[in-house]
């Protein structure tokens, strides 16, 4: 009989994140050698990461880091929720994030070829995969620059890492409305810093859709611009952070309120893991 406990079991689960079974028969083939199932385990994935190319990765956490006057932001996503807090993952997320902030990357691509000690971020994300025995993807990665910033990182589980988060770039010296902002923007869920950024074709994509509802519904002919623009401004307060109602007081814009507080609002950026 292997030379092995539950509690070993236990150790090399909570190191790599590997399942239960696998876990036990390389335990079983390293006869109770830790450091040997280690390798076994490792290979066995190295293996699999091409059979698991196509599974969902629906998990996984966000995380940002302040760096030269710039922001870099990212999201790592993996299988399940028992990898994504897994210290072996949180661990490779934050070297990932060191490696893209350090080339201050602005998409996957730029992050994935960005050096991580010995390898690439892509070798790093592949041999970790490797070992944790699940798909790990980088699926979103964006470096903002501005005078200054509000970082908030938002847990909805107390068990998970955080899996909302926000970069708020502005000027001005008012950090605690700002952080405020970030927390609305972390609720809210604009698309676009102004209205002036939505595409002039989703614009007119949305005034078609609400003049045909508008005209089913019976409205008068001679009512429907000022109908429809009623609507579409509805639109612009969904998508657009600056026209959005401010989450604590719907009766004033966040614009108001930026305004009010002496802040300029110059970027930001919204990650949710799996949405």
């Amino acid at each position: 009989m292997a030379n092995f406990t539950i509690a070993d079991i236990k150790t090399l689960r909570d190191q790599l994140g590997t399942g239960m079974v696998d876990t036990k028969k390389a335990l079983e083939e390293a006869d109770g050698d830790l450091e040997k199932a280690v390798e076994i385990l490792r290979l066995k994935g190295a293996k699999g990461n091409a059979k698991r190319a196509d599974r969902s990765t629906s998990e996984g956490l966000v995380t940002a880091k302040e760096h030269d006057g710039q922001v870099t932001i990212l999201e790592l996503n993996t299988e399940t929720d028992f990898v994504a807090k897994n210290d072996r993952f949180i661990a490779l997320a934050d070297k990932v994030l060191e490696a893209a902030s350090a080339v201050s990357a602005d998409s996957v691509e730029a992050a994935l070829a960005a050096p991580a000690g010995s390898q690439t971020v892509a070798e790093l994300i592949s041999d970790e995969a490797a070992i944790i025995g699940e798909k790990v993807e980088l699926r979103r990665v964006r470096t903002l620059s501005g005078d200054s910033f509000e970082v908030y990182l938002h847990r909805t589980s107390k068990d998970l890492p955080p899996q909302v988060g926000v970069v708020l770039a502005y000027t001005g010296d008012d950090a605690e409305t700002a952080r405020s902002i970030a927390q609305h923007i972390s609720f809210a869920n604009p698309t676009y810093l102004s209205r002036d950024e939505v595409p002039e074709a989703d614009v007119d994509k949305e005034r078609e859709i609400v003049t045909e509802i508008s005209r089913n519904e019976g409205k008068p002919e001679a009512a429907l611009p000022k109908i429809v623009e009623g609507r579409v401004n509805a639109f612009f307060k969904q998508v657009s952070l600056l026209d959005q109602d401010y989450a604590k007081d719907n009766k004033q814009s966040v614009a108001q309120i930026a305004k009010d507080a002496g802040l300029t609002l110059t970027d930001f950026a919204r990650y949710k893991v799996g949405a």
